[in-house]
């Protein structure tokens, strides 16, 4: 195995086929990283830095499209969904997340290889465009946006999901004023763009867990009347 045309990520529970993919993809020069839960496939998509993923819908811990989601907050690394729902349902909702394309399960893998090869031309094409990392150090604020954990000077901080994910788009444009409207459509969505004691309450929160002042902040400065700004060091 050279892995001298790529690296793939196998994001599937059933061993037979990740077994299947393995030989074949290895067969054609690729090197292959397996996982079998979307959680675990998320964190080897930071760590191991694929060129494509593969990835089945039906996980043990939960759906793909969110696997999708979760990649698509950080990466814009191709992913080809490889699954046994036939509706046009799904893969509307599965392109919808983010995936790059849909390849239905029995397939044939002259078929898949195919499909692997043309998204991997477009990534070499468009390159890297507009990712953001999988975690984010912002003096001693560090935002690990593939495994949802955040830390203030390597010790963790235990946060609810909106709160994560509030401070997940702060951190995304630290240095930047983000206004209210892009945080609670961002966050709640566009229904609730107008919402501004949502972040009130939230941002209070934020700074209670932080250990952040907002007299002398460290970390989320207050924009009055325009929203907020993650602190970036001198």
């Amino acid at each position: 195995m050279t892995g001298e045309a790529g690296r793939i990520l196998i994001v599937d529970d059933e061993p037979q086929i990740r077994k299947f993919l393995r030989i074949s993809l290895e067969a054609h020069g690729y090197a292959v990283v397996e996982a079998i839960r979307g959680a675990d496939g998320v964190a080897k998509c930071a760590t191991e830095q694929p060129d494509l993923v593969v990835l089945d819908l039906g996980l043990p811990d939960e759906d793909g499209k969110e696997v999708v989601r979760r990649i698509r907050e950080w990466s814009q690394v191709p992913i080809l969904v490889l699954s046994v729902r036939q509706s046009e349902a799904e893969k509307v909702a599965s392109l919808d997340a983010g995936a790059d394309d849909y390849v239905v399960k029995p397939f044939g893998i002259a078929e898949l290889l195919a499909r692997i090869r043309a998204l991997m031309r477009g990534r070499r094409r468009d390159g890297e465009p507009g990712g953001q990392e999988a975690a984010i150090v912002v003096g001693e604020l560090t935002v690990d946006i593939a495994r949802h954990t955040v830390s203030v000077a390597g010790e963790p901080v235990r946060l609810t999901r909106k709160e994560f994910e509030l401070l997940r788009v702060l951190a995304q444009n630290a240095g930047r004023i983000v206004t209210h409207r892009q945080l609670l459509g961002e966050v709640w969505g566009k229904a609730h763009e107008g919402d501004t004691h949502y972040l009130r309450v939230f941002i209070g929160q934020l700074r209670q867990k932080l250990a952040d002042d907002p007299a002398e902040p460290r970390f989320i400065m207050n924009e009055p009347g325009v929203g907020y700004r993650l602190l970036t060091p001198e």
